[in-house]
Protein backbone atom coordinates (compact mmCIF):
# COMPACT_ATOMS: atom_id res chain seq x y z
CA UNK A 1 0.00 0.00 0.00
CA UNK A 2 1.19 3.35 -0.63
CA UNK A 3 1.23 6.29 1.53
CA UNK A 4 -1.81 8.18 1.12
CA UNK A 5 -2.21 11.83 0.89
CA UNK A 6 -2.91 14.31 2.65
CA UNK A 7 -7.16 14.72 3.28
CA UNK A 8 -7.72 17.89 1.88
CA UNK A 9 -11.17 18.42 3.01
CA UNK A 10 -9.69 17.38 6.83
CA UNK A 11 -7.03 19.32 6.30
CA UNK A 12 -8.73 22.79 5.48
CA UNK A 13 -11.66 22.26 8.02
CA UNK A 14 -8.78 21.90 10.98
CA UNK A 15 -7.78 25.44 10.16
CA UNK A 16 -11.31 26.95 10.15
CA UNK A 17 -14.07 24.52 11.09
CA UNK A 18 -14.03 25.47 14.48
CA UNK A 19 -12.36 29.44 14.14
CA UNK A 20 -15.30 30.40 11.17
CA UNK A 21 -18.16 32.50 12.72
CA UNK A 22 -20.31 30.94 10.50
CA UNK A 23 -19.96 27.17 9.57
CA UNK A 24 -22.00 27.35 6.19
CA UNK A 25 -20.76 24.45 4.63
CA UNK A 26 -21.35 21.96 7.03
CA UNK A 27 -22.31 18.58 5.54
CA UNK A 28 -24.23 17.29 8.83
CA UNK A 29 -27.85 17.68 9.68
CA UNK A 30 -28.75 20.10 12.91
CA UNK A 31 -27.84 18.18 16.09
CA UNK A 32 -29.12 17.40 19.37
CA UNK A 33 -27.87 17.60 22.70
CA UNK A 34 -27.46 14.16 25.09
CA UNK A 35 -30.61 15.63 26.89
CA UNK A 36 -32.24 15.55 23.79
CA UNK A 37 -31.75 11.88 22.19
CA UNK A 38 -31.50 10.66 25.92
CA UNK A 39 -35.53 11.78 25.64
CA UNK A 40 -36.27 10.01 22.74
CA UNK A 41 -34.86 6.30 24.36
CA UNK A 42 -37.54 3.62 25.28
CA UNK A 43 -37.28 2.85 29.40
CA UNK A 44 -35.41 -0.91 28.17
CA UNK A 45 -32.44 2.06 26.35
CA UNK A 46 -32.72 4.31 29.28
CA UNK A 47 -31.76 1.89 32.04
CA UNK A 48 -29.10 0.30 29.84
CA UNK A 49 -27.73 3.58 29.46
CA UNK A 50 -27.79 4.82 33.06
CA UNK A 51 -26.25 1.15 33.68
CA UNK A 52 -23.67 0.72 31.05
CA UNK A 53 -20.43 -1.28 31.98
CA UNK A 54 -17.59 0.71 30.53
CA UNK A 55 -16.07 -2.77 29.09
CA UNK A 56 -15.02 -3.62 25.54
CA UNK A 57 -18.05 -4.42 23.59
CA UNK A 58 -18.68 -7.10 20.28
CA UNK A 59 -16.41 -6.37 17.42
CA UNK A 60 -19.26 -6.78 14.99
CA UNK A 61 -21.19 -3.87 17.23
CA UNK A 62 -24.08 -4.17 19.90
CA UNK A 63 -26.33 -6.70 18.67
CA UNK A 64 -29.25 -4.30 20.07
CA UNK A 65 -27.96 -1.68 17.91
CA UNK A 66 -27.21 -3.86 14.94
CA UNK A 67 -31.04 -5.41 15.43
CA UNK A 68 -31.95 -1.11 15.04
CA UNK A 69 -29.51 -1.15 12.01
CA UNK A 70 -31.30 -4.57 10.57
CA UNK A 71 -34.46 -2.53 10.71
CA UNK A 72 -34.56 -0.06 8.37
CA UNK A 73 -33.67 -2.48 5.46
CA UNK A 74 -36.49 -5.16 4.05
CA UNK A 75 -33.70 -8.07 3.15
CA UNK A 76 -31.27 -7.53 5.60
CA UNK A 77 -30.94 -9.00 8.83
CA UNK A 78 -28.67 -8.13 12.36
CA UNK A 79 -26.33 -10.71 11.38
CA UNK A 80 -25.85 -9.10 8.25
CA UNK A 81 -24.57 -5.84 9.90
CA UNK A 82 -21.22 -4.65 11.01
CA UNK A 83 -20.72 -1.70 12.90
CA UNK A 84 -17.31 0.77 12.73
CA UNK A 85 -16.39 4.13 14.44
CA UNK A 86 -17.70 6.00 11.74
CA UNK A 87 -17.80 5.65 7.98
CA UNK A 88 -14.11 6.66 7.23
CA UNK A 89 -13.09 3.64 9.23
CA UNK A 90 -15.79 1.40 7.46
CA UNK A 91 -14.81 2.39 3.77
CA UNK A 92 -11.02 2.22 4.46
CA UNK A 93 -11.27 -1.16 5.64
CA UNK A 94 -13.83 -2.25 2.80
CA UNK A 95 -11.34 -1.24 0.31
CA UNK A 96 -8.68 -3.13 1.86
CA UNK A 97 -10.16 -6.21 2.33
CA UNK A 98 -12.00 -6.03 -1.08
CA UNK A 99 -8.96 -4.58 -2.82
CA UNK A 100 -5.75 -6.00 -3.88
CA UNK A 101 -2.57 -5.54 -6.45
CA UNK A 102 -4.07 -6.58 -9.83
CA UNK A 103 -7.59 -5.41 -8.88
CA UNK A 104 -9.23 -2.76 -10.29
CA UNK A 105 -11.70 -0.22 -9.06
CA UNK A 106 -14.47 2.33 -10.40
CA UNK A 107 -15.33 5.49 -8.50
CA UNK A 108 -17.81 7.90 -9.18
CA UNK A 109 -16.39 11.95 -9.01
CA UNK A 110 -16.69 14.08 -7.60
CA UNK A 111 -16.74 12.69 -4.32
CA UNK A 112 -15.50 12.20 -0.29
CA UNK A 113 -11.78 12.08 -1.31
CA UNK A 114 -11.33 8.63 0.76
CA UNK A 115 -13.83 7.29 -1.94
CA UNK A 116 -10.91 7.25 -4.60
CA UNK A 117 -7.50 8.01 -2.44
CA UNK A 118 -7.59 4.83 -0.78
CA UNK A 119 -8.49 2.37 -3.51
CA UNK A 120 -5.71 4.13 -5.27
CA UNK A 121 -3.48 2.97 -2.85
CA UNK A 122 -4.55 -0.60 -3.21
CA UNK A 123 -5.05 -0.70 -6.56
CA UNK A 124 -5.77 0.81 -10.19
CA UNK A 125 -8.73 2.62 -10.63
CA UNK A 126 -10.87 4.59 -13.18
CA UNK A 127 -12.85 7.73 -12.41
CA UNK A 128 -16.38 7.91 -14.33
CA UNK A 129 -17.50 11.79 -13.58
CA UNK A 130 -21.29 12.51 -13.21
CA UNK A 131 -22.13 15.62 -15.80
CA UNK A 132 -22.76 19.12 -14.35
CA UNK A 133 -23.64 19.98 -17.87
CA UNK A 134 -26.58 17.88 -17.40
CA UNK A 135 -27.22 18.18 -13.76
CA UNK A 136 -25.05 16.17 -12.77
CA UNK A 137 -26.49 12.85 -14.21
CA UNK A 138 -24.71 9.41 -14.60
CA UNK A 139 -23.74 7.71 -17.84
CA UNK A 140 -24.39 3.99 -17.29
CA UNK A 141 -22.49 3.24 -20.03
CA UNK A 142 -19.70 5.34 -19.11
CA UNK A 143 -19.70 2.50 -16.17
CA UNK A 144 -19.77 -0.32 -18.31
CA UNK A 145 -17.11 1.03 -20.42
CA UNK A 146 -14.72 1.56 -17.45
CA UNK A 147 -15.37 -2.18 -16.14
CA UNK A 148 -12.41 -4.51 -16.83
CA UNK A 149 -12.23 -7.82 -16.60
CA UNK A 150 -10.41 -7.53 -12.80
CA UNK A 151 -12.95 -4.64 -11.97
CA UNK A 152 -13.87 -5.76 -8.07
CA UNK A 153 -15.58 -3.02 -6.94
CA UNK A 154 -17.81 -0.35 -8.26
CA UNK A 155 -18.07 2.44 -5.41
CA UNK A 156 -20.62 5.31 -5.76
CA UNK A 157 -22.38 7.76 -3.74
CA UNK A 158 -26.16 8.74 -3.59
CA UNK A 159 -27.43 11.07 -2.98
CA UNK A 160 -24.06 12.40 -3.87
CA UNK A 161 -21.22 14.68 -1.68
CA UNK A 162 -20.75 17.54 -2.63
CA UNK A 163 -23.65 17.80 -5.55
CA UNK A 164 -26.99 17.11 -3.70
CA UNK A 165 -27.58 14.50 -7.00
CA UNK A 166 -29.72 11.56 -6.17
CA UNK A 167 -30.12 9.25 -9.18
CA UNK A 168 -33.82 7.15 -10.37
CA UNK A 169 -35.02 4.27 -8.96
CA UNK A 170 -34.41 2.79 -12.23
CA UNK A 171 -31.21 4.29 -13.01
CA UNK A 172 -30.00 2.52 -9.56
CA UNK A 173 -31.56 -0.90 -10.30
CA UNK A 174 -29.70 -1.18 -13.25
CA UNK A 175 -26.43 0.02 -11.92
CA UNK A 176 -27.14 -3.07 -9.20
CA UNK A 177 -27.76 -5.51 -11.62
CA UNK A 178 -24.99 -4.29 -13.75
CA UNK A 179 -22.65 -4.91 -11.28
CA UNK A 180 -24.42 -8.96 -10.41
CA UNK A 181 -23.93 -9.29 -13.92
CA UNK A 182 -20.06 -8.74 -13.71
CA UNK A 183 -19.60 -10.58 -10.34
CA UNK A 184 -18.36 -6.74 -9.06
CA UNK A 185 -19.18 -5.71 -5.54
CA UNK A 186 -20.97 -2.40 -5.42
CA UNK A 187 -20.05 -0.36 -2.56
CA UNK A 188 -22.99 1.93 -2.19
CA UNK A 189 -22.26 5.10 0.46
CA UNK A 190 -25.71 5.75 1.33
CA UNK A 191 -24.93 8.14 4.21
CA UNK A 192 -27.58 10.94 3.27
CA UNK A 193 -30.33 8.69 2.47
CA UNK A 194 -33.48 9.64 4.17
CA UNK A 195 -32.99 13.50 3.49
CA UNK A 196 -34.20 13.61 0.36
CA UNK A 197 -36.83 16.47 -0.70
CA UNK A 198 -39.16 14.17 -2.44
CA UNK A 199 -39.11 10.83 0.24
CA UNK A 200 -40.53 9.02 -2.70
CA UNK A 201 -37.93 9.40 -4.49
CA UNK A 202 -35.46 7.30 -1.84
CA UNK A 203 -33.36 4.96 -2.72
CA UNK A 204 -33.64 1.38 -2.19
CA UNK A 205 -30.74 0.09 0.07
CA UNK A 206 -28.09 -0.91 -2.48
CA UNK A 207 -27.64 -4.23 0.18
CA UNK A 208 -31.46 -5.17 -0.39
CA UNK A 209 -30.96 -5.57 -4.00
CA UNK A 210 -27.88 -7.56 -3.86
CA UNK A 211 -26.31 -10.33 -1.76
CA UNK A 212 -22.90 -8.64 -3.36
CA UNK A 213 -23.43 -4.66 -2.58
CA UNK A 214 -22.68 -3.18 0.60
CA UNK A 215 -24.53 -0.50 2.02
CA UNK A 216 -22.53 2.44 4.26
CA UNK A 217 -24.25 4.37 6.35
CA UNK A 218 -23.74 6.57 9.90
CA UNK A 219 -25.28 8.24 12.88
CA UNK A 220 -23.37 11.16 11.53
CA UNK A 221 -24.94 12.88 8.34
CA UNK A 222 -28.74 12.16 7.95
CA UNK A 223 -29.18 11.91 11.75
CA UNK A 224 -27.09 14.68 12.75
CA UNK A 225 -25.04 12.88 15.44
CA UNK A 226 -21.55 12.50 14.30
CA UNK A 227 -20.01 12.73 18.01
CA UNK A 228 -21.05 9.10 18.57
CA UNK A 229 -18.89 7.79 15.35
CA UNK A 230 -20.85 5.13 14.92
CA UNK A 231 -20.94 4.83 11.02
CA UNK A 232 -21.69 0.48 9.71
CA UNK A 233 -21.77 -1.83 6.33
CA UNK A 234 -24.94 -4.11 5.58
CA UNK A 235 -24.07 -6.60 3.27
CA UNK A 236 -25.55 -10.19 3.39
CA UNK A 237 -22.28 -12.34 1.88
CA UNK A 238 -21.12 -13.92 5.16
CA UNK A 239 -17.74 -14.34 4.14
CA UNK A 240 -17.12 -10.72 3.01
CA UNK A 241 -18.71 -9.72 6.61
CA UNK A 242 -16.25 -12.30 8.52
CA UNK A 243 -13.05 -10.48 6.63
CA UNK A 244 -14.54 -7.22 7.41
CA UNK A 245 -14.10 -8.25 11.12
CA UNK A 246 -10.68 -9.69 10.96
CA UNK A 247 -9.56 -6.48 9.60
CA UNK A 248 -11.14 -4.43 12.19
CA UNK A 249 -8.91 -6.47 14.66
CA UNK A 250 -6.26 -4.27 13.40
CA UNK A 251 -8.31 -0.84 14.05
CA UNK A 252 -10.60 -0.02 16.69
CA UNK A 253 -11.17 -3.46 17.44
CA UNK A 254 -14.42 -2.69 19.04
CA UNK A 255 -16.71 0.56 19.62
CA UNK A 256 -16.94 2.79 22.09
CA UNK A 257 -19.86 1.51 24.47
CA UNK A 258 -21.58 4.28 25.47
CA UNK A 259 -21.78 5.67 21.83
CA UNK A 260 -23.51 2.20 20.28
CA UNK A 261 -26.20 2.70 23.26
CA UNK A 262 -27.22 5.79 22.27
CA UNK A 263 -27.12 4.99 18.54
CA UNK A 264 -29.67 2.35 19.21
CA UNK A 265 -31.74 4.80 20.77
CA UNK A 266 -31.15 7.11 17.73
CA UNK A 267 -31.70 4.38 15.15
CA UNK A 268 -34.83 3.51 16.92
CA UNK A 269 -36.13 7.09 16.74
CA UNK A 270 -34.55 7.56 13.21
CA UNK A 271 -38.49 7.93 12.09
CA UNK A 272 -38.62 10.92 14.79
CA UNK A 273 -35.35 12.48 13.74
CA UNK A 274 -35.27 12.22 9.76
CA UNK A 275 -38.36 14.16 10.13
CA UNK A 276 -37.20 17.21 12.46
CA UNK A 277 -34.25 17.08 9.55
CA UNK A 278 -36.01 17.21 6.85
CA UNK A 279 -38.42 19.45 8.03
CA UNK A 280 -35.54 22.03 8.90
CA UNK A 281 -33.53 21.59 5.35
CA UNK A 282 -36.84 22.44 3.90
CA UNK A 283 -37.55 25.76 6.23
CA UNK A 284 -34.22 26.62 4.83
CA UNK A 285 -34.22 26.30 1.94
CA UNK A 286 -35.94 29.43 1.33
CA UNK A 287 -33.47 31.73 2.78
CA UNK A 288 -30.89 30.13 0.34
CA UNK A 289 -33.08 30.48 -2.91
CA UNK A 290 -33.68 34.11 -1.63
CA UNK A 291 -30.26 35.02 -1.11
CA UNK A 292 -28.59 33.38 -4.41
CA UNK A 293 -31.09 34.92 -6.16
CA UNK A 294 -29.94 38.20 -5.26
CA UNK A 295 -26.69 37.61 -6.07
CA UNK A 296 -27.85 36.21 -9.42
CA UNK A 297 -25.03 37.76 -11.81
CA UNK A 298 -22.67 35.98 -9.16
CA UNK A 299 -24.01 32.53 -8.75
CA UNK A 300 -25.72 29.57 -10.51
CA UNK A 301 -27.58 27.91 -7.32
CA UNK A 302 -29.62 24.40 -7.41
CA UNK A 303 -30.97 23.23 -3.98
CA UNK A 304 -29.83 19.66 -3.47
CA UNK A 305 -32.09 16.30 -4.86
CA UNK A 306 -31.78 15.08 -1.53
CA UNK A 307 -28.90 15.61 1.51
CA UNK A 308 -28.02 18.60 3.26
CA UNK A 309 -24.98 19.56 0.93
CA UNK A 310 -25.30 21.80 -2.20
CA UNK A 311 -22.38 22.43 -5.01
CA UNK A 312 -23.18 26.17 -6.61
CA UNK A 313 -21.45 27.56 -9.13
CA UNK A 314 -19.17 30.86 -8.82
CA UNK A 315 -18.90 33.23 -11.62
CA UNK A 316 -16.77 35.52 -10.28
CA UNK A 317 -13.77 36.90 -12.44
CA UNK A 318 -11.54 36.10 -9.06
CA UNK A 319 -11.96 32.02 -9.29
CA UNK A 320 -13.55 30.00 -6.61
CA UNK A 321 -10.04 29.58 -4.40
CA UNK A 322 -9.22 33.20 -3.91
CA UNK A 323 -13.22 33.81 -3.27
CA UNK A 324 -13.89 31.27 -0.47
CA UNK A 325 -10.20 32.42 0.87
CA UNK A 326 -10.84 36.22 1.45
CA UNK A 327 -14.67 35.30 2.53
CA UNK A 328 -13.67 33.11 5.38
CA UNK A 329 -10.77 35.23 6.42
CA UNK A 330 -12.79 38.52 5.89
CA UNK A 331 -15.98 37.41 7.31
CA UNK A 332 -15.68 34.72 8.98
CA UNK A 333 -17.83 32.71 5.91
CA UNK A 334 -16.93 29.21 5.42
CA UNK A 335 -17.27 27.59 2.45
CA UNK A 336 -15.43 24.77 0.92
CA UNK A 337 -13.96 25.72 -2.67
CA UNK A 338 -13.96 23.26 -5.66
CA UNK A 339 -10.21 22.46 -5.33
CA UNK A 340 -10.95 20.00 -1.98
CA UNK A 341 -13.10 18.13 -4.34
CA UNK A 342 -10.49 18.02 -7.25
CA UNK A 343 -9.90 14.38 -8.68
CA UNK A 344 -7.07 12.44 -9.91
CA UNK A 345 -9.20 10.21 -11.79
CA UNK A 346 -11.52 12.72 -13.93
CA UNK A 347 -11.10 16.26 -14.65
CA UNK A 348 -13.37 18.23 -12.10
CA UNK A 349 -15.44 21.80 -12.64
CA UNK A 350 -12.92 24.21 -10.67
CA UNK A 351 -15.45 26.89 -10.29
CA UNK A 352 -17.88 25.51 -7.51
CA UNK A 353 -18.17 25.40 -3.73
CA UNK A 354 -19.86 23.00 -1.32
CA UNK A 355 -22.34 24.96 1.03
CA UNK A 356 -24.74 23.22 3.37
CA UNK A 357 -28.05 23.76 4.25
CA UNK A 358 -29.05 21.24 7.49
CA UNK A 359 -27.68 23.57 10.02
CA UNK A 360 -30.20 25.75 12.03
CA UNK A 361 -30.83 29.58 11.90
CA UNK A 362 -28.35 29.56 8.59
CA UNK A 363 -29.76 33.53 8.34
CA UNK A 364 -26.85 34.79 10.59
CA UNK A 365 -24.44 33.39 7.95
CA UNK A 366 -26.31 34.70 5.14
CA UNK A 367 -26.50 38.02 6.24
CA UNK A 368 -22.66 38.05 6.54
CA UNK A 369 -22.05 36.38 3.57
CA UNK A 370 -24.48 39.10 2.00
CA UNK A 371 -23.03 42.25 3.53
CA UNK A 372 -19.14 41.07 2.49
CA UNK A 373 -20.44 40.83 -0.62
CA UNK A 374 -22.41 44.01 -1.60
CA UNK A 375 -19.27 45.76 0.41
CA UNK A 376 -17.40 44.48 -2.92
CA UNK A 377 -19.48 45.62 -5.27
Amino acid sequence: MTRLPDFRLETYFSRWEFTARHHLTASDAQTMTLSGLLALADDEDRVAFENLSLGYTETFGDPGLREAIAAGYRNAGADDVICFAGAEEALYLAMNVLLGPGDHAVVLTPNYQAAETVPMALCEVTGVALDPARDWALDLDQVRAAIRPNTRVVSVNFPNNPTGKLLGADEFGALVRLCDERGIHLFSDEVYRGLERDPARTLPNAADLSERALSLNVTSKSLGLPGLRIGWITCRDRELRSRLERAKHYTTICNSAPSEVLARIALKASGTILARNRALIAANLPHFDAFFAGFADLFEWRAPDGGCVAYPRYLGRDGVEEFCTRLVEEAGVLLLPAGIYRSELTPAPTDRFRIGVGRADPQDGLEAFARWLRERR
